[in-house]
């Protein structure tokens, strides 16, 4: 069982086609936005080419306009682990969803239950002062949270608050003795990485590929459907900011500068959350490393028994 990690545009999804082509394996997509139908060209998902010669699971299971959770994810992933394993084949699990694989990794940290008096009452404060009021009340309570959750995550936020006011503890400290010392499942876990500035170079260069396959005529397309898109999908990087030029609230090149820049915090938050897992085998990749190369290094590192 090998699961490969990296920020967006690091190139695991091309090891991990290579990698299983080598071994006979089928592939977990490990991608909060991969499983919505349709949302192809801003998601990356693997081509078609791909998916004929390889088979994926979690990929195109939902609808655009159905929301999609960490808890459905994993029941889905645990059914497809089974699935696999059943055809006695090796399985590589894929991804840059954060939450997803920690969830994969060491479970899911359900937290206290919930109480509606206090969500309404933050989320009236949100509407009232603002997101980036509640985002600094959450960084005086519990920075480590407020690092790894974006100022944008409205319901990630008020969720660490209500935590907060509901046990008198951060929800990071909640979490961290949740942490299990080793993961669930035997996973050989690879990370790849690259240097800050030619990741953002890799970054800028993927959305330009974007769209110059349709990625705006990709989101006209999914606006026109019948059922909107839940709020979870509009709310996708690249999805968000052409909705924007699309409702002529910005032109189309600020509308494709702002979709680089929330691609890039984006990685910078995968980079801090990646730090705090555990049993990971870091693999630095130079700029000019064809994804060839990458691969015999990571088999490399697997046949050694490093991966």
């Amino acid at each position: 069982m090998i699961l490969i990690l990296g920020v967006t545009g690091s190139g695991k999804s091309r090891l991990a086609f290579d990698l299983a082509e080598n071994i006979g394996a089928e592939i977990i997509s490990i991608d909060s936005m991969k499983v919505y139908r349709r949302m192809d060209i801003g998601t990356a998902k693997p081509p078609k080419a791909a998916r004929e010669r390889i088979k994926y699971h979690l990929i195109d299971v939902i609808e655009p306009s159905n929301s999609f959770s960490v808890g459905l994810f994993l029941e889905l992933a645990y059914a497809a682990i089974r699935q696999i394993e059943s055809s006695k084949k090796p399985i590589i699990a894929v991804g840059g969803t954060a939450l997803y694989i920690k969830a994969l990794l060491y479970g899911l940290f359900e937290g206290p239950g919930t109480d509606e008096q206090i969500r309404s009452r933050l989320g009236q404060q949100a509407e009232d002062k603002g997101l980036e009021y509640l985002y600094q009340e959450l960084k005086k309570i519990d920075s480590i949270a407020a690092k790894r959750i974006h100022p944008n995550d409205r319901k990630r936020i008020v969720r660490a608050l209500e935590v907060y006011e509901i046990t008198g503890k951060p929800i990071s400290s909640l979490q961290e003795q949740f942490e299990a010392e080793k993961s669930i499942h035997n996973w050989n876990i690879i990370g790849l990485r690259r240097e800050k500035a030619v990741e953002n170079k890799q970054i800028n260069a993927r959305v330009k590929k974007m769209i110059d396959a349709g990625l705006v005529e990709e989101v006209k397309s999914l606006l026109a459907e019948d059922k909107p898109l839940s709020q979870q999908a509009r709310c996708a990087i690249g999805y968000a900011e052409i909705i924007e030029y699309l409702n002529g609230r910005i032109n189309l090149d600020d509308a494709i500068e702002l979709v680089k820049r929330n691609t890039r915090r984006l990685a910078k938050n995968q980079r801090t959350w990646f730090k705090t897992f555990k049993n990971v085998n870091w693999v630095d990749i130079e700029q000019d490393k064809s994804p060839e190369e990458i691969s015999g290094q990571v088999k490399s590192l697997i046949a050694n028994g490093k991966g």
